[in-house]
């Protein structure tokens, strides 16, 4: 276990490497730079000053040299500073890895919550009135766009109803009831964006795991139907299950962009939309490579996962 553990720990350092280049490329091939922004603001700037300015932060060396000068800072753990806010970038990006945290762990185990035993009823009463409800809410969950579902969530308790903020943060010093109700908005829409496809694969997985000969080898040795479900079918039923939450948490950074950018609420995802519309190019470098670090840790844990949903399943 151990050995494969290491392995797959030195593949995703491969990986966040790889990634690392791509995403530099692509934001360095992006049209405009910062000394663009400072000309456009300084009508008295020449362009020999703009010049002698490429020229001091590298801007006018080749892209793969400029790469290996950033990697090379950053292997020393000097990831540079955020132009936007004039400050280093981990002191720019903890804070908010921290509030995006907060709110994607809290809609997540939210949405897992609620599907597990939603999926299960519907798995076991298939064809009946309440998996047709299930379903349907299902679909429309996985329809609805999360920037749309924001505005309507927005309009009907901000607006109508006056009963939450329509966005931003809890101030500073503000006691837990103030920050719930900052979060609950951003943490519905997540939670009704996420839940629909988490539904229908356990539906799906259970439904798998309800036609196998050892399921009808319990019930044939007397066992509760609460007995096979819970000590057989919902633990092999898991392991796709588990697949899917793996990915959705990684997707949930790019949901979380979309929602953080609705509500105002300052996570990663409204930090990197932010930093990429002003040309910040280190704070949105490692808002991106944070982001990929966590698909990767969150596809390991999955896999980890595995054997113990399954004894059968090893790693050697």
């Amino acid at each position: 276990m151990l050995t494969y553990v290491a392995q797959r720990l030195i593949e995703s350092a491969l990986v966040l490497l790889i990634m690392s280049f791509v995403v530099y490329g692509l934001i360095g091939l992006m049209p405009g730079d910062p000394i663009d922004i400072m000309v456009s603001s300084d009508p008295n700037m020449t362009p020999q000053d703009a010049a002698r300015l490429r020229a001091l932060y590298g801007l006018d060396r080749p892209i793969v040299e400029r790469y290996l000068n950033w990697l090379g800072a950053a292997l020393q753990g000097d990831f540079g500073f955020s132009r936007l806010h004039a400050r280093p970038v981990l002191e720019v990006l903890l804070p908010r890895l921290g509030n995006t945290v907060l709110l994607m762990g809290l809609s997540f185990l939210l949405a897992f919550a609620l599907a597990l035993p939603a999926g299960v009823y519907a798995a076991l009463r298939p064809r009946g009135a309440g998996d047709t409800a299930i379903n349907l809410f299902a679909f429309a969950g996985i329809s609805l766009p999360p920037f749309w579902l924001a505005i309507l969530l927005i309009i009907l308790f901000a607006v109508v109803l006056g009963w939450l903020p329509a966005g931003g943060m809890a101030p500073g010093g503000a006691g837990l009831g103030v920050q719930v109700q900052y979060l609950v908005l951003p943490i519905a829409t997540l939670t009704l964006a996420t839940i629909g496809g988490i539904l229908r694969f356990v539906r799906a997985a259970t439904m798998e795991a309800l036609r196998q000969d050892y399921v009808r080898t319990a019930r044939a040795k007397g066992l509760s139907e609460r007995q096979v479900v819970f000590g057989h079918v919902l633990r092999n039923a898991m392991i796709p299950v588990v697949t899917i939450l793996a990915l959705n948490f990684g997707a949930l950074f790019s949901g979380a962009l979309i929602t953080e950018t609705m509500f105002g609420y300052l996570g990663m995802g409204k930090a990197i939309y932010d930093a990429i519309l002003g040309n910040d190019f280190n704070l949105a470098l490692i808002g991106l490579l944070l982001a990929t670090l966590t698909t990767l840790l969150a596809n390991l844990a999955a896999d980890l996962c595995y054997t113990w949903l399954d004894p059968r399943i090893t790693y050697r």
